[in-house]
């Protein structure tokens, strides 16, 4: 076996003596490449994105943003990692190096001031930059407006990094003024090759270990075999508690990379998504054909954060609070769970128990989340919580109606944020069911909605808050599907 490394712009590099929980913004600071920052070691503020080769979804590798003091460096074990100083390109001897197209931007347009977030914004907007389907459009083009440029440039690709310097119009200026790659652009030639695969690894230091193991076997085995190891796939949730609460674990496994957990099928009956898949990455292999998933997707988090999270991850941590499960419970999804036996499939709406707990058993993982067909027509997903855009969420509201002929065959509706779990709206469904789509059946249930739950006071909502929002919530949907039939 190979000793564990990581190729960083361009040059191997070992990864011991670090400890197994480092993580790659350590790993890089403690090698001289201080362009990567902390800024709040949880993924909110992108001061230390940087970049990742990842098998594409257009070509055979896309250059993802990261955040790298989520990722633990042994996680990347194998891989090509660019951080903002590999950016540039090198020169003749004695001669500095040519600024890459997007730092060359940022600095003739004032986009950066103190310059602390500057390197991770450089490196979020290099991946959009490299993004294979951007491409230009006129003014007039409906993909046009204030969040896309006429470059083709999606702001979105900048919405987990943070500035407290320049304000943002320079920095938009900068990203809407980047051209296309060249033909001898090396980060753009090296798109149309594959990325290196997986490194099956076993690496310890200190006594604790990181493994990767290379199947699905494998890994469940070393699961029954060390029930108390930490399961991590993009470990934006685990990088938290590792910075922020200084957990530590003999043992992280992880699964990120196995090809039985990094399947997209879609059959008659269902669609399977992998467990592993990144959420960026359902988003575009999907390409919209769950349109609640597509609504979903832009307001989960930030770009940064999507590229790394999966589904499997989300509803592992059993958080109420987390965006998939209330938009997965009214699609009627169920989770494959997978132990050294054998699998079961358990209906989603059964699968919570508790805070943070569920029917997954020790030995278990989560292989894929299913989403039967036909899907129900008339949908939405209202997240509301403080800001527009990567937050965390106070309410959580997810809505799939079958209305067929002004009448409510089917309505699955989910929550999150108002009880001990994600939870079915069960009475306001039954509320609905059956039912003329008027004006006074949507105001009735939206009564039995208000009551759904058990919400409380906290510090993002009050719980007269968060009933008032569910009951509006369905207000709201029977405005947008009423305005949708009438236009």
């Amino acid at each position: 076996m190979t000793a564990a490394h990581l190729t960083v712009n361009g040059k191997e590099t070992p990864l011991a003596p670090a400890a197994p929980h480092t993580t790659v913004l350590d790993f890089l600071r403690e090698r001289g490449l201080t362009g990567t920052k902390e800024g709040c070691a949880e993924g909110e503020c992108g001061a230390c994105s940087v970049l990742v080769a990842r098998p594409g979804v257009d070509k055979p590798t896309d250059w993802v943003a990261v955040n790298a003091c989520l990722v633990p460096a042994a996680a990347l074990d194998g891989q090509e990692v660019v951080t903002s100083e590999g950016l540039a390109t090198a020169g003749e001897p004695g001669t500095p190096p040519a600024l890459h197209p997007v730092q060359e931007e940022m600095a003739v347009r004032g986009g950066s001031q103190c310059g602390y977030c500057t390197p991770g914004f450089v490196c979020s907007m290099a991946a959009e930059y490299y993004r294979p389907d951007r491409c230009a459009h006129a003014a007039t083009d409906a993909g046009a407006g204030p969040e896309h440029g006429p470059n083709g440039f999606d702001l979105h690709a900048l919405s987990g990094n943070l500035c407290r310097c320049t304000g943002y119009r320079p920095i938009r200026d900068a990203a809407f003024a980047v051209g296309t790659p060249t033909g001898d652009d090396p980060l753009a030639r090296r798109r149309e090759q594959a990325p290196p695969g997986p490194a099956a690894t076993a690496y310890t230091q200190g006594g604790a270990a990181f493994l990767r193991p290379g199947t699905l076997a494998e890994a469940l085995r070393l699961l029954r075999e060390r029930p108390g190891a930490v399961v991590v796939a993009g470990s934006t949730d685990w990088g938290v508690e590792v910075n922020i609460r200084s957990r530590r674990a003999d043992c992280v496994i992880a699964v990120d990379r196995l090809p039985e957990l990094r399947a997209l099928d879609i059959a008659s009956g269902h669609i399977e998504i992998g467990a592993a898949q990144t959420l960026t990455e359902i988003e575009r292999r999907l390409a919209g054909r769950v349109p609640l998933l597509a609504e979903l997707f832009p307001q989960f988090a930030s770009r940064l954060i999507r590229n790394s999270a999966t589904l499997g991850g989300n509803l592992g941590t059993g958080s109420p609070i987390g965006d998939s499960p209330p938009v997965l419970l009214a699609l009627e999804a169920s989770v494959v769970l997978a132990d050294a036996d054998g699998e079961r499939e358990v209906p989603l709406a059964a699968y919570f128990t508790g805070y943070r707990q569920s029917v997954r058993r020790p030995g278990e993982l989560i292989r894929a989340v299913r989403v039967p067909l036909p899907l129900s027509p008339v949908t939405a997903f209202h997240k509301i919580a403080k800001r527009r855009f990567d937050d965390i969420s106070s309410v959580a509201v997810a809505f799939a109606l079958d209305i067929q002929d002004g009448t409510v065959r089917k309505a699955r509706i989910g929550l999150g944020g108002v009880a001990a779990t994600p939870i079915r709206a069960l009475a306001t469904e039954a509320a609905l069911e059956g039912r003329a789509w008027t004006r006074e059946t949507a105001e009735a249930a939206a009564e039995v909605l208000r009551a759904e739950g058990t919400p409380m006071d906290d510090h993002r909502a009050s719980a007269g808050y968060r009933s008032a929002m569910l009951g509006q919530s369905l207000l709201k949907l029977y405005a947008q599907t009423t305005e949708a039939v009438s236009s």
